[in-house]
């Protein structure tokens, strides 16, 4: 019963939804190099703005290809939670390395 309706679940994702989520990521892209080439170029809006804009879309992005490319909008949400619980240590982890590593720097030279 569990695997069918499993199946049933992954058998919403048809190719209209997989263009459907393409043209978002590409319109997403298309976004990006426009704030890139055309806003911070002609300095429209700062680069501490543009870099906090790329982010939020690059998670964004992220969100549509992990969710629909790899399935796990559909999983259950003990698997998403484990996963993203996971991430959020690991990137806690790097941002406390890259501290550290720059306060060595700054204070052993």
């Amino acid at each position: 019963m569990a695997t069918e309706q499993h199946t049933n679940e992954h058998a919403s994702m048809s190719k209209k939804k997989i263009w459907q989520v393409f043209f978002y990521l590409l319109g997403i892209t298309a976004l990006e190099f426009f704030i890139a080439l055309v806003l911070v170029k002609n300095e429209y809006i700062p680069h501490g703005f543009a870099n906090f804009i790329y982010i939020v879309l690059t998670l964004l992005k992220a969100y549509y290809i992990v969710a629909y490319f790899m399935h796990l909008k559909f999983e259950n949400m003990t698997l998403i939670t484990s996963i993203v619980v996971s991430l959020i240590f690991i990137v806690y982890l790097i941002v406390l390395l890259l501290t550290e590593g720059s306060y060595l720097n700054v204070h052993m030279n």
